[in-house]
């Protein structure tokens, strides 16, 4: 047995829940999620199976872009709570195994954070290089941003100081000029106060943008490559054990470079949108090959790195890697209404009303997501199957309140509905009809079956660290794969169609000692003496199959 020490590596094996403090649980009544309210659910969490909770921003905002536009780095938005709320909330979530992330978003900031605020006051301001800025009129940059429904170009005009400055998400939120030392030795400081308090890492927003040198100076800052290197580097003098999740929407090829290649010493993980994108584009087709195909061509990360696996989001689930054509399909299949898209390239909705509520669609697309190779990421309410609120603009659609009960204001909060952060879902996936309070009455619910999930992928140490392999069989709905660690090896069978079938498979390397233990239902299956085994498959069925030799110790 091949000894591997892990100890730093947590996030190899974690499950990670990312939520909005403001939509999740309202304590005090006034109709917007806080601090008080998370930490009461905390058990809920742990029940849950998850192991890392991911915070969505929760400081002082400009309120242009749902808290991602930051007026104060180091504050705590007050609607929420306090410095010590939050420190309570990351105590009670250690007591219970939980690491608490946050989000990282340092690309830009707000048009009222005081930096900005003074630069674009004068050009003598000692914060003007803190922002990139232009004399001459740009020329036309509207295929550069990021929300096409809002803005045209990426430079806006300031009228007091005569000068164009750099923005690529809003208007109201400048970019930060990292090639000035004194914004990445900022960086550094914002970084090293919330692990100070307790957090475990961040969730890096937009880091092809932040890396992006439009308009610096390329002599303070050669490679801007050197720089992520940097901040992993202080994130483990501070930590030991911390974790840099990147949001880099990127071909596979390209992501590799902002893993650090084959040294692994830039993000620690990223989010695996190639392969999220042929998810879609596979049960649009119900032809597991799109997703195949991805997951063959996803470039191998070094022992100290990790790919992050999710079905749903906190922004527009993008379709922006697809062909136009292969974009079409999936809009046809799961938004066909121009009111579910957003942007032109993505959907605003959730995964069960794309999939018509079905249940066994929607649990064999969770099954697949724990037993790909990786980290899972849930986003909150996907563990019941909330849906949107079309009413909504843009990517708010799917930020609606948790749905805890069916009274009053879903559980979420005591307040009045007009009082309410955001109004709740309504019609057949509102918190009458989807809520965790019955569910967990259910033993055959999605919440008891997420749960069952994760529990599963945690005692599977070979899906966070495993050699993986498609597995080659013929139907064009299904996709089998294996993972290999140490002396474990698993077998995961995904039927993408609705139709049953029969699978045939061989594992080369097995005999008919062997047996596949299912791990979802009470089953074992024999291989022959060549290792080939067929396995029975119900339309949009799945199975976790673990194989034991004989003799094995290993828990099945």
């Amino acid at each position: 047995m091949r000894i591997t020490d892990t100890s730093d590596l947590w996030w190899k094996t974690a499950v990670v829940y990312c939520l909005d403090v403001e939509t999740f649980m309202d304590a005090d009544g006034d109709g917007v999620g806080d601090f008080a309210g998370l930490a009461q659910r905390v058990d809920y969490l742990n029940e849950l199976g998850v192991t890392c909770l991911w915070l969505m921003p929760f400081y002082p905002r400009g309120g242009c872009d749902d808290g991602y536009d930051i007026t104060d780095f180091y504050g705590v938005d007050p609607r929420y709570g306090s410095h010590g709320d939050l420190v309570e909330l990351i105590r009670t979530c250690r007591d219970r195994g939980i690491r608490v992330i946050a989000d990282l978003v340092v690309n830009h900031t707000s048009d009222r954070h005081p930096w900005f605020r003074s630069a674009r006051a004068s050009k003598n301001s000692p914060f003007r290089d803190f922002y990139v800025w232009r004399s001459d009129p740009p020329p036309d940059t509207s295929a550069e941003v990021v929300f096409p429904d809002k803005e045209n170009s990426v430079w806006q005009f300031e009228e007091k100081t005569g000068e164009y400055y750099l923005h690529h998400f809003y208007r109201q939120q400048p970019d930060l000029n990292i090639a000035n030392p004194k914004v990445r030795d900022e960086i550094a400081k914002l970084m090293g106060f919330w692990l100070q308090l307790g957090l475990s890492g961040f969730r890096v927003d937009a880091v092809p943008f932040l890396l992006d040198m439009t308009g610096e100076d390329p002599k303070q800052l050669r490679d801007p490559h050197e720089y992520l290197r940097q901040l992993r580097a202080f994130l483990g003098r501070r930590t030991g054990d911390g974790m840099l999740l990147g949001e880099v929407n990127l071909p596979h090829a390209d992501q590799r470079r902002y893993f650090g290649d084959d040294l692994g010493d830039e993000l620690t993980m990223q989010f695996d949108f190639i392969g999220m994108q042929a998810l879609y584009l596979s049960m649009a087709r119900t032809d597991a090959g799109p997703l195949a195909d991805a997951l063959r061509e996803r470039p191998p990360v070094p022992r100290d790195n990790q790919w992050a696996t999710f079905v749903r989001n906190h922004d527009e689930l993008t379709l922006d890697k697809l062909s136009q054509s292969e974009r079409q399909e999936v809009f046809a299949a799961f938004g066909p209404d121009e009111s579910m898209q957003v942007f032109g390239r993505g959907l605003r909705r959730r995964l069960p009303t794309m999939l018509g509520g079905d249940p066994r669609r929607i649990k064999m697309v969770y099954s697949l997501l724990f037993s790909l190779p990786g980290t899972p990421v849930l986003f909150y309410g996907e563990e019941i199957g909330m849906g949107e609120n079309l009413d909504l603009q843009g990517r708010s659609a799917v930020r609606t309140p948790m749905q805890w009960s069916s009274g009053r204001g879903g559980g979420f909060s005591q307040a009045r509905p007009s009082r309410l952060v955001a109004p709740l879902v309504s019609g057949a996936f509102g918190p009458q009809f989807v809520n965790v309070a019955d569910q967990r009455r259910d033993p055959d619910s999605l919440l008891a079956f997420i749960t069952r999930l994760t529990h599963r992928y945690r005692e599977c140490p070979e899906l966070g660290w495993a050699d993986f392999e498609v597995l080659e069989q013929p139907h064009a709905a299904v996709l089998a794969h294996r993972c290999r660690w140490d002396d474990g090896t698993m077998v995961a069978v995904h039927n993408l169609g609705p139709h049953g079938c029969t699978v045939p498979l061989t594992l080369d390397d097995c005999s008919g000692e062997h047996v596949l233990v299912d791990l979802l239902q009470d089953a074992t299956t024999a291989l022959d003496d060549r290792g080939r085994v067929e396995l029975a498959l119900e339309g949009y069925g799945y199975r976790w199959l673990r194989v034991v030799a004989p003799g094995s110790r290993r828990l099945v």
